[in-house]
């Protein structure tokens, strides 16, 4: 069983490091909810061997509507390394990815580690600072169709994060519109009660998850909430900002050229 899992594992991590899209696992390997977070891990520990290190979480199926569309009701997790942080202002090589898309998000910046089953004022005040931020979700699966096992084990589409200037945690944070814009036109608007009706729930959540793998929300580590909007395709050329009333905004522009041929 394990050198299967590991199988699985180094032909995501392939499929990620050659910018090649697969067949969906579970059309020839049917994988449990377990196995598959096993696989995400198995992952994560082959790009800790080249290097990386964690550096936060983030957290899918965040809406009800996406909770309905695939069938679960509890939410999903994938772990986040510093490899995977694009600054804020910068390029991002769309050449590095298989087909990009970004969502606009909240991250959190946690001070005090955090664990286990939480409410959400002691989730909250967890909290170093909170910053708007954009995640870059790139599915390692053709035509980005997947199952829950699927998406859980390819580290639950996870591939790139945009994160804004940190700010003190505002006093209200459970409705704040949430706006995306594309060559500085309109192209999604929301909120961050999106976000499982408040966000503190998925700083909740996340504990609770984390704490399920006998791992904790440590000091320094970024939580991304979950999307707050649907995503956007990324192509190059495209101009990428997000604005977060009360807290801020993030950009990117989308280049082809690889980042290591860019100079950065």
């Amino acid at each position: 069983m394990s050198a299967r899992l590991d199988s699985i594992a180094e032909k995501l991590d392939d499929a990620a490091m050659g910018q090649r899209a697969i067949a969906q696992l579970s059309i020839d390997t049917p994988l449990s909810i377990a196995d598959a977070y096993r696989v995400q891990n198995l992952l994560v520990e082959r790009r800790l061997a080249r290097g990386e290190r964690r550096v936060g979480v983030k957290l899918g199926f965040t809406s009800r509507a996406k909770m309905i569309q695939m069938g679960v009701d509890d939410l999903i997790w994938g772990q986040l390394t510093d490899a995977m942080l694009v600054g804020d202002g910068s390029h991002l090589a769309l050449a590095e990815f298989i087909h990009p898309r970004a969502e606009p998000e909240i991250a959190f910046l946690i001070g005090e580690r955090l664990s286990g089953e939480v409410n959400e004022e002691q989730a909250l005040a967890a909290v170093r600072s909170v910053a708007p931020a954009l995640e870059i979700i790139d599915s390692r699966y053709s035509d980005f169709k997947f199952n829950l096992a699927d998406v859980i084990a390819d580290n639950c589409s996870s591939a790139a994060l945009v994160v804004g200037a940190w700010r003190p945690l505002p006093g209200n944070i459970g409705n704040l519109d949430v706006r995306l814009e594309i060559d500085g036109q309109p192209a999604q608007a929301g909120s961050t009660a999106a976000i499982l009706g408040h966000p503190a729930r998925a700083l909740v959540a996340a504990a609770r998850l984390v704490a399920q793998a006998g791992l904790a929300l440590e000091p320094g580590w970024v939580v991304m909430a979950g999307a707050a909007t649907a995503a956007e395709t990324l192509r190059p050329g495209m101009r990428v900002r997000v604005t977060v009333d009360g807290i801020g905004g993030a950009a990117f522009s989308c280049d082809e050229v690889p980042r290591e041929k860019q100079g950065r």
